[in-house]
């Protein structure tokens, strides 16, 4: 049976039934999915757990709570991480994704 992982981004510019993409080799299904929202994205983790998925990770804009609040939310079945940066970079980040 192939692992299942999935990258997951949330902004409210996506539409997630245009914006995914899946890849599969012999042993390994990897889906990047988006939500619009931190409460769409509860219903896609557990979407995802629905059909088999292991391990998701999660953009930035998720951080350590909500990651947790995911996981509590899988009943701590999938591996959930989010994606960090140096705080020295900070400055970058912000001004990269300011208005």
């Amino acid at each position: 049976m192939k692992k299942k992982f999935a990258f997951l981004l949330m902004g409210p510019d996506y539409t997630p039934s245009q914006h995914t993409a899946m890849f599969e080799t012999e042993v390994m299904i990897t889906r990047i999915c988006t939500a619009r929202d931190f409460d769409e994205a509860c219903l896609l983790v557990q979407q995802l757990q629905r059909e088999g998925f292991g391990a998701v990770e999660l953009c930035g804009a998720f951080g350590p709570e909500k990651a947790q609040t995911l996981t509590q939310l899988t009943n701590n079945e999938m591996a959930i991480g989010y994606v960090t940066h140096d705080p020295a970079l900070d400055r970058l980040f912000a001004a990269f994704f300011s208005e």
